[in-house]
């Protein structure tokens, strides 16, 4: 693994957001001015092929990155804002639904968030 690579995972597993490849670009600048963004999407990239790191992707919003700790999301399909949240592991009963072994899955909830419903509620009182 190079030495980006490294940091680049040292970054999302100690962070308890979930970066976009611009956040964590601009972390690594600050102890490496000479890396370039292209360097991280290229580690990001191997990282997650690897199985090192997951990828989110939601509509609207730029993928986001994260530790490979089981744990599932909630996104906030109006502002893309990404929560963890931890519920039972559903590997063994999917596998038994679809008859093949599971290496992961990656389940994303939509909903809105307390911000997202206030100001949806705001709007519908002014109607």
């Amino acid at each position: 693994m190079t030495k980006n690579a490294e940091q680049i995972l040292k970054i999302i597993n100690a962070s308890s957001e979930h970066l976009s490849a611009d956040q964590i670009f601009l972390r690594l600048k600050e102890n490496n001015r000479g890396i370039v963004l292209s360097t991280v999407y290229n580690n990001l990239a191997s990282l997650y092929r690897q199985g090192l790191i997951r990828k989110i992707s939601a509509e609207g919003c730029p993928d986001r990155y994260d530790n490979i700790r089981r744990h599932d999301h909630l996104i906030c399909r109006n502002c893309g804002k990404l929560s963890d949240i931890l519920l039972e592991d559903l590997t063994e009963k999917l596998q038994k639904q679809v008859g093949i072994p599971i290496l992961s899955y990656d389940l994303k909830i939509n909903y809105l968030c307390e911000d997202c419903l206030k100001k949806e509620m705001k709007s519908n009182d002014t109607i």
